[in-house]
């Protein structure tokens, strides 16, 4: 288990982590939110001992990351793909890693063939894609069959297929019994993925809950729906606009509709003589987490082209 016991991080007058106190528990895959800004980079470095905390502690089966005698075997992790130097061979990035922690040969092989990366493992990672690096990123946090796991941001730059292979696998990991800690900005995955959130904004804590019980505890009320497209559904955005919701283009003609139920929309596409071809409720971890960090995000843009 990872414990963190008020852990605060000061960068001269910034607080990045301001007495995060949480516990990140075996079975789950948990998965770690926040804005950009919000701490969570900062607080897994304190978590793999490569920033020292201000105050408070970060500990690893009861002990701090840099009092393991042989940390590969301990924690494995991937906060960044492209730390790798780019003209060594994918083997034999894997094979200093597993050399200073006492791993033989063997599991190279077989960590390069459970990330899918077997065929290339005499290839240098200057050449690889983002994707390929963040599946040799995973493939080193493996080395040491570790119980604990941490990805930062784990699916960025991975294709479709691979996006589902590293939930299956993040999932499989956590069905062992392992510690899976994972943090992304992608909620349509995390809701695919995580069993358990812990949210952050501004280094303080937000939400430690299970990702059902945040669901059913948030008020936020999407709907999904389908027209027509074109016509029928720019004047149904229009009216359902003037009632008060927020009204969002999806892929594939559809509407994601916040604020109004499925029986509002109903009757208001009923008074404009558009027929609906689908009302479906959705319970949407992205919006309820967009409500709860509001007042947490630090940089916001503007809106779009007037």
């Amino acid at each position: 288990m990872i414990e963190l016991r008020q852990l605060t991080k000061r960068y001269g007058e910034v607080t990045a982590v301001d007495g995060l106190t949480v516990d990140v528990r075996p079975g789950v895959v948990t998965g770690f939110l926040g804005p950009n800004g919000s701490g969570k980079t900062s607080t897994m470095r304190m978590i793999l001992g490569l920033d020292r905390p201000t105050s408070g502690s970060a500990t690893v089966g009861g002990r701090p990351y840099a009092g393991l005698p042989a940390p590969l075997h301990e924690v494995g992790a991937l906060l960044d793909p492209h730390a790798v130097h780019p003209r060594r061979r994918a083997a034999d990035h894997l094979l200093w890693l597993a050399q200073s922690n006492g791993i033989g040969r063997r599991r190279i092989r077989e960590v390069l063939e459970l990330v899918g990366l077997a065929e290339v493992a005499r290839r240098r990672p200057g050449g690889f894609s983002l994707g390929m690096r963040q599946r040799l990123g995973i493939a080193a946090a493996l080395l040491g069959d570790p119980p604990v796991v941490l990805l930062d941001e784990p699916v960025n730059g991975l294709d479709p297929e691979g996006i589902r292979w590293i939930r299956e696998f993040m999932r499989g990991l956590a069905a062992e019994g392992r510690t899976v800690l994972v943090s992304s900005h992608l909620m349509s995955e995390m809701a695919l993925t995580a069993d358990h959130l812990i949210v952050i904004g501004r280094g303080r804590l937000i939400v430690d809950t299970g990702l059902d019980a945040f669901l059913r505890s948030r008020s936020v009320q999407a709907v999904l729906v389908r027209v027509r497209p074109g016509e029928d559904a720019a004047r149904l955005t229009d009216r359902l606009r003037a009632a008060g919701a927020t009204v969002r283009p999806e892929e594939g003609d559809a509407l994601t509709v916040i604020g109004l139920s499925g029986a509002e929309i109903g009757r208001a596409a009923l008074t404009c003589g558009i027929a609906v071809h689908e009302l479906t409720p959705q319970q949407s971890l992205e919006e309820a987490y967009l409500d709860i960090t509001r007042d947490s995000v630090e940089f916001t843009a503007a809106g779009g082209p007037s």
